[in-house]
């Protein structure tokens, strides 16, 4: 188990800010980019991609579990989110949704997985998902 003060907050940071450039978003012109970082200290990045049709977009938070997952990584320690208006300059906390606080969910430990949004890899906060998600419902729910 990754210990807290391991958790390399700083460059998930700048894996997130990197991924945000690549976000497809020509209807909300919202950029969001993640990083998850795996049990195994690997870092996934994903971007936010739009729909015309809206349903089928997917947030950069469920891409970037998507890919870690796809190439069999199923345990996670942090996730820093980075999101705003197109543009440089990122003004505002980006907060996952709630579906993708339920997708985190299914593959980490609420009580221990960290949730980073940022503006910048000096100014940002950390959140445990059991804060953002409380009382969730989780895997071991129904493998009773």
């Amino acid at each position: 188990m990754v210990r807290m003060e391991d958790i390399p907050v700083k460059e998930l940071i700048c894996s997130a800010m990197e991924a945000r450039k690549k976000a497809y978003v020509p209807y909300s012109d919202y950029m969001v980019g993640a990083a998850v970082l795996t049990n195994e200290l690997r870092i996934y990045t994903g971007c936010n991609i739009e729909n015309a049709s809206y349903t089928p977009t997917i947030c950069a938070e469920r891409t970037a579990i998507s890919k870690a997952v796809s190439e069999g990584w199923r345990r996670f320690q942090a996730i820093a989110i980075v999101g705003g208006p197109r543009g440089d300059k990122i003004t505002q906390y980006a907060f996952p949704c709630g579906v993708c606080r339920q997708v985190i969910r299914e593959f980490a430990d609420p009580d221990r997985f960290i949730v980073i949004v940022a503006k910048d890899e000096n100014d940002y906060r950390q959140y445990r998902l059991s804060e953002l998600l409380p009382e969730s419902f989780g895997p071991e729910n129904i493998n009773v």
